[in-house]
């Protein structure tokens, strides 16, 4: 990282003040996304050394950076990137759009701060939620109103923290169907999978403790690790899972209380975790005592029949918490999943979920278990299996006739992401913005990672909340600007708008 600032040049013949010129390029990095939210920059000393100026030249541009709202200073540690940055024009971002899983932090990095607005007509490939055109409003309508009618004023009372006992049962016959033994005792609910990750946190870490990490990520787990004071130690992702070798050697170095994967079509990337791997990973964990957070992300959006096997369905000695979320396929803002708990720990998580929210609502949790009873969930799970499972092979065609020779992709078979791996000469910041003046938003990679990532060229790319006809229109668009960038062409006005 000190190279980078190193190359930095200034013209000390300019009558461009040095402090501005360091700023403008320090902010023009952070807009371009290379310097990211938290990231500590050289102290005035070392940075004064590196370029060569005097130090007073560093302070001003410190503070100017920290007027302009692209730094802030922590008394006694230095001197960081903002995780809440302004536009040029100075103004703050608009904190209105929030996408999917991601924090509103990076919600506001995402939409470059300010310069990407997303309206009816967007083109969405950065949100992984479903539309609320596809959300079962009516037979939900219809459970509820059953539910209000049957249980009466009983509906709103404080339900055991352990969650409605009827939905645990529920929740038991879905993970029969996975060949996941469980029974209601250890079931806990949950006000979706963001929580369930917080109640583990708070349950089983402690300041300084370690987690294993895929890299890159779901950025809210390592929100909710960072929270509680944990320290992440990454592994890479190969592309049948985690690289055992750097696993090991994490486990060896770092003793972690916790792994958490997403071993099913995972977030960010599309990659699923080989059958063999998985079996491996458990081993592993049982060898150095460490508790596994299965996420079931959308492990049931299996489009090319791969039947992989959860992790949890081989645990025999009680390593693995398994966490599901229904808001991928159902309504989100409902709020609302599970987690399969080792004996050993229920009791901690029990008081931790208490400690939380005391439970999650009763009239939603005895609506969705009627909802489940009556085949509802069945029947709309499979509405939305062929939904998506259209938009993904659209999205893969149309990258597999767009796509530039040089960028490369791996094709998931199921899910609802796939990860991008662009030239490195073409920056995804300035992609983000040319993208967005055509109308189409997509996830930075850089924001999945824990720390500063070593290639920042990544694309994430959902296909969700994209209409299907809309799907091969925005590839090819995207794809173009692509091409461009490689090429190292201007933007201005060479481009045509589809």
């Amino acid at each position: 990282m000190l190279e980078l600032f190193k190359s930095l040049k200034l013209d000390k013949n300019s009558s461009t003040p040095l402090y501005i010129q360091l700023s403008d390029k320090i902010a023009e990095m952070i807009d371009n996304g290379i310097l990211l939210a938290d990231l500590k920059l050289p102290s005035i000393r070392r940075m004064s050394s590196l370029l060569n100026v005097n130090s007073v030249t560093i302070v001003s541009c410190y503070k100017q950076l920290e007027i302009d709202g692209y730094v802030h200073s922590r008394p006694g540690s230095g001197t960081y990137v903002a995780a809440v940055l302004p536009d040029r024009s100075g103004n703050f971002s608009d904190s209105n759009v929030i996408l999917d899983e991601l924090y509103q932090s990076d919600d506001l990095n995402l939409i470059n701060n300010g310069h990407i607005k997303i309206n009816e007509d967007t083109i969405n490939f950065a949100s992984a939620t479903p539309q609320s055109n596809l959300f079962p409003v009516e037979n939900f309508k219809l459970v509820l109103n059953e539910v209000l009618d049957r249980d009466l004023g009983n509906a709103f009372d404080y339900q055991d923290s352990q969650g409605f006992y009827p939905l645990r049962s529920s929740v038991c016959s879905l993970l029969e169907k996975r060949k996941i033994a469980c029974s209601e005792g250890n079931v806990q609910i949950i006000s979706g999978a963001q929580q369930g990750i917080d109640i583990i946190a708070k349950a089983l870490l402690r300041q300084g403790d370690y987690v294993i990490t895929e890299s890159p990520t779901y950025t809210g787990a390592i929100a909710v690790f960072k929270s509680r004071g944990a320290e992440i130690a990454d592994v890479p992702l190969s592309n049948d899972g985690l690289n055992l070798n750097i696993l090991e050697y994490n486990l060896k170095k770092y003793k972690p209380k916790l792994i958490y994967t997403i071993p099913s079509f995972q977030n960010p990337t599309g990659i699923s975790y080989s059958n063999e791997k998985r079996q491996e990973i458990l081993a592993l964990a049982e060898r150095y005592n460490a508790y596994i957070i299965e996420d079931d992300y959308v492990s049931g959006l299996d489009f090319e029949n791969m039947s992989f096997t959860p992790i949890k369905s081989l645990d025999k000695s009680d390593r693995v918490i398994f966490l599901k979320s229904f808001s991928k396929i159902f309504m989100p803002g409902l709020r609302l999943g599970f987690m399969i708990v080792p004996p050993s720990l229920k009791g901690y998580v029990i008081e931790a979920k208490h400690a939380t929210d005391i439970s999650t609502s009763g009239l939603i949790q005895r609506a969705f278990d009627l909802y489940i009873r009556k085949g509802m969930w069945d029947e709309h799970f499979e509405i939305m299996f062929d939904i998506y499972r259209e938009r993904y092979n659209k999205t893969v065609k149309a990258l597999d006739m767009y796509l530039p020779r040089n960028v490369q992709f791996h094709k998931p078979g199921g899910g609802l992401n796939i990860w991008l791996d662009i030239p490195s000469n073409c920056l995804v910041g300035s992609l983000l913005k040319a993208a967005s003046a055509e109308n189409i938003v997509f996830a930075p990679g850089r924001i999945f990672y824990s720390s500063t990532p070593t290639k920042l060229n990544n694309v994430r790319l959902s296909f969700a909340a994209v209409h299907t006809d809309e799907i091969e229109r925005g590839i090819k668009k995207l794809c173009e600007l692509i091409s461009y960038f490689d090429r190292g062409e201007s933007l201005t006005g060479n481009i045509p708008i589809l």
